[in-house]
């Protein structure tokens, strides 16, 4: 166990965000940013265990206990790194440089691990959402615009769709 296993504590962001348990799946969307992420049940559980309270040997412990298995602390700093670039914790106190610093490959994990430990593997899953300003339908014939782009044809002549 390495020095900041035990001292780093994440806190998770809460605040903006929609969150939904879908199965063994939690389900974030990012109001800030407009991106919606799936979190599998390994890194559902870590970012459910960020309090800021709880150390990264403690997660990797209390995931162990319900996975019945020992859990290799790597996978939880994979956990935290990809959780930390899908903007899904709170920047405090260095902790962002330690998760970077100590987060390792996927790849790597399972070379040292093995192929059994893919299924303990946190997954974050995102895609980018578009506003509802981007996501309004085409303008059609006959109806006033600005751009082409606005227009079901691309085309705009004299502020009017054709």
């Amino acid at each position: 166990m390495r020095p900041t296993d035990s001292v780093i504590e994440p806190l998770a962001r809460k605040h903006g965000l929609v969150i939904e348990d879908v199965a063994d799946e939690v389900l974030v969307y990012d109001l800030e940013h407009h991106h919606a992420h799936c979190l599998n049940p390994t890194a559902a559980f870590v970012w459910k265990k960020c309090d800021g309270k709880t150390s990264v040997s403690r997660i990797a412990e209390l995931l162990a206990h319900k996975e019945g298995t020992p859990i290799d602390l790597d996978i939880v700093w994979l956990a935290l790194d990809q959780l930390r670039k899908s903007k899904l914790l709170i920047e405090h106190s260095g902790v962002m440089a330690h998760i970077t610093s100590q987060s390792v490959s996927r790849r790597e994990i399972m070379r040292r691990i093995g192929v059994g430990a893919v299924v303990a593997l946190p997954v974050i899953t995102s895609l980018v959402a578009p506003t509802p300003a981007q996501a309004a339908t085409c303008q059609p014939t006959g109806a006033p615009c600005t751009t082409p782009a606005q227009c079901c044809s691309g085309l705009c002549p004299s502020g009017t769709c054709v």
